[in-house]
């Protein structure tokens, strides 16, 4: 009776603190301390950390470094959540949250992707970077910090990401746990750019990262070059930035000041100031372990999560590395809205829960509070033709079969069956009417997440656009693994892209999610799953670019990112190829310039754009090792 009714009075107890607010319980349960934790080189880092009130236990710790504010300032003034989740909060963490190097309230000059400065040498106080601040960081709390167990974890989404994946090589011993979420690797191939071509649906963005302050600050100091954007209102992202011409006058009216930008420009191919920044091939002999997230529709961030989990797999045998995928835009798991939707599609209730409580909280608590190996499997990835959560024991899975598909004549799309290598299909591309990105009208946005599930029957009704598909299929048929197109082309001019888009073509009958507005068809609906864009002047080398010669048949192949999709009985598998895709990707002039940043008007001209039928798209085909050579390294 005494047990039961203490288990009683348990769940009454945690049912109550579950019901107060989060602002409130935070207030209730912690102290804040504001700190300037001191690094190697002298430069002072603005630290908030939360302390449990409860000082009968020890706790471990829990750290976010950030160049997005640790906001709000002052003892006095509480963050309204804690840690990646309530879940989290609620058990009892110290977290601490750091502004880096040049942003907010620290001191220094901010980088872009910080070079790391392989080997983290305490004695040479000039070697810095975010793997030596994040271990200065770690050791100053370790030895300021009271009531903690010895234990540090660390996670971030998105740049925070980045800054979580960057304290991973020659880290503290201390460091136990890191689970970088949407985290950049290489920003030539995601985030600002997918490989090499700029994404122009950012324009806007530049102003956050392209500009130092002269002091710490709790007000952000690049309104006013955001304002140059927001004061015009624009409504329809398309038409303003097709009317602004070349991305040459962007650098005149809006970013002449912006070192940033600057960088972009005057660095177009993957030159020795990209290269530094890709943070892959220092991701080896991880000591500790490694949960990294990503979202399948995250339109900025996919290339990051994927091949940093690859990195680590293939260079620390000795880690524990895990890897997660969800039916998520960007940072969505961080969210819950009750039902999971991307823009028309709908994929589940409480997913971002189930992440949080029982995927997130098991790796942390594992770690850093049992000091025990989490219950989890290697690969968590969501199927999201299924729509059901499946586990891997290793990715890319072995146990699902490679699937080539095949181009054929009248849009026809083969599966695992060659078609004639001598069929030819064209299009005329025409930067002046480049192909748009989303069937909705949006104005500049920070972070595109729709359309990485719109429909794509408009791009299928232009001439500019190439299209194939199978028949309805009369058995499932599951894509698992990197998308791989391997295309042979001729182009009439000298420079082209190509997009490539992986679609699920849905039944004529299919009814309409409950959640979908009126005007919103879904029998037919072909849902985009999977793109990518290549710049053609990179297909050898995006180090050293070459031209194209004029209509000489030239093979072009790059990856599209992994996925896991099963295309159910009855849907159809669609292949759209295009040669622009705007403004989400800047335009291609398609006549060959030494910098795209720098071209004028004259240069942009029509394309005749061939694609032979010994084009394929494969998937599942190249495995972990052979992954790897698409790192950069």
């Amino acid at each position: 009776m005494n047990k039961l009714l203490c288990c009683l009075l348990f769940f009454v107890a945690a049912t109550a603190s579950a019901q107060v607010p989060d602002s409130t319980y935070i207030k209730q349960n912690y102290d804040k301390l504001e700190v300037q934790i001191p690094m190697r080189d002298g430069i002072k880092l603005f630290t908030s950390i939360y302390l449990p009130k409860d000082k009968t236990k020890k706790y471990p710790m829990l750290m976010q470094r950030t160049c997005y504010s640790v906001a709000p300032y002052g003892k006095d003034k509480y963050r309204r959540a804690l840690g990646p989740s309530r879940f989290l909060m609620r058990e009892g963490y110290i977290f601490v949250y750091q502004d880096v190097r040049g942003r907010w309230m620290s001191e220094g000059v901010f980088d872009n992707m910080t070079p790391n400065i392989p080997g983290n040498d305490r004695k040479n106080k000039t070697a810095i970077d975010e793997a030596s601040d994040t271990w200065d960081t770690i050791d100053w709390l370790l030895k300021n910090v009271a009531n903690h167990n010895g234990r540090v974890g660390q996670w971030g989404i998105s740049y925070p990401g980045f800054y979580t994946a960057a304290g991973i090589p020659d880290a503290h011993p201390a460091l136990k746990a890191s689970s970088p979420q949407a985290p950049i690797a290489d920003f030539f191939f995601d985030d600002f750019h997918h490989n090499g071509a700029l994404l122009q649906s950012y324009i806007a963005a530049f102003a956050v990262f392209g500009y130092q302050k002269d002091k710490p600050t709790t007000e952000a100091w690049y309104n006013d070059k955001m304002a140059r954007f927001r004061e015009q209102k624009i409504a329809d992202g398309y038409d303003f930035n097709l009317r602004q011409g070349p991305l040459k006058n962007f650098t005149e009216k809006y970013h002449h000041d912006n070192f940033f930008w600057q960088q972009i420009v005057e660095h177009p191919n993957y030159d020795a100031f990209w290269q530094k920044r890709n943070l892959l091939p220092h991701l080896t002999n991880v000591k500790h372990s490694v949960m990294t997230v990503g979202g399948w529709y995250d339109a900025e961030d996919l290339y990051g999560p994927l091949n940093i989990y690859k990195k680590i797999e293939s260079s620390s045998k000795g880690a524990y590395n895990t890897l997660v995928m969800g039916p998520w835009s960007h940072g969505d798991w961080a969210r819950e809205t009750g039902f999971q939707a991307v823009n028309h599609i709908y994929f589940g209730d409480s997913i971002s829960t189930f992440y949080q409580r029982e995927v997130e909280r098991e790796f942390f608590h594992a770690i850093l509070k049992e000091n025990r190996q989490p219950n989890l499997p290697e690969a968590l990835m969501y199927d999201c033709g299924l729509k059901e959560w499946k586990r891997f024991a290793e990715w890319p899975p072995k146990e699902i079969p490679p699937v080539t598909l095949y181009f054929d004549a009248n849009g026809r799309l083969s599966v695992n069956k060659p078609t004639p290598a001598e069929a030819v299909f064209d299009y005329v591309s025409d930067p002046a009417k480049p192909v748009p990105y989303t069937s909705q009208t949006e104005g500049l946005v920070f972070t595109p997440r729709r359309f990485m599930t719109d429909d794509q029957r408009l791009a299928a009704h232009r001439p500019d656009v190439l299209t194939f598909q199978t028949e309805p299929l009369t058995d499932p048929v599951t894509l698992a693994g990197e998308i791989m197109a391997k295309l042979k082309v001729a182009i009439s001019s000298s420079d082209a892209d190509f997009v490539v888009k992986l679609i699920d073509v849905y039944p004529q009958d299919h009814p309409a999610y409950k959640h979908n507005p009126a005007n919103i068809v879904m029998g037919g609906y072909q849902q985009l799953v999977r793109h990518e864009v290549f710049r053609g002047r990179f297909r050898n080398s995006f180090e050293k670019p070459e031209p194209f010669v004029p209509n000489q048949p030239t093979d072009v192949n790059f990856a599209l990112q992994d996925v896991l999709h099963t295309f159910k009985k009855g849907h159809r598998i669609m292949i759209q190829i295009h040669s622009t895709w705007f403004p989400y990707i800047d335009r291609n002039p398609q006549k060959y310039v030494d910098n795209i940043y720098k071209a004028n008007e004259e240069d942009f001209i029509k394309a005749t754009i061939q694609v032979f039928g010994s084009s394929v798209v494969e998937v599942g085909k190249q495995r972990l090792d052979t992954q790897l050579d698409n790192t950069r390294k």
